[in-house]
């Protein structure tokens, strides 16, 4: 559980990251007020729902999930490994 909402807060943050590094990248320091006005928030905000939301749906339908994590266990006297099923 903590897996998707650490990747999907990660996509939403990286228009965010992506910005501040352009203003590194350009000798200027990214995090003066006059910056971040209202108008690159907004449409920061809006790149990373739509990251976001791309990424959890391109996610979904790569077939990358990995399905119920079965934890390891004893069985007939033997350990089992934990594994996806």
């Amino acid at each position: 559980m903590w897996r998707a909402i650490v990747e999907t807060a990660l996509l939403f943050f990286t228009p965010f990251v992506a910005y501040a590094i352009f203003y590194l990248l350009q000798r200027r320091w990214p995090f003066v007020r006059e910056l971040w006005h209202g108008r690159i928030v907004s449409l920061l905000t809006i790149a990373g729902l739509v990251v976001a939301i791309v990424g959890v749906v391109t996610l979904g339908l790569t077939g990358l999930n990995q399905g119920a994590y079965v934890p390891a266990h004893v069985e007939n006297g033997k350990l089992k490994p934990g594994r996806f099923e």
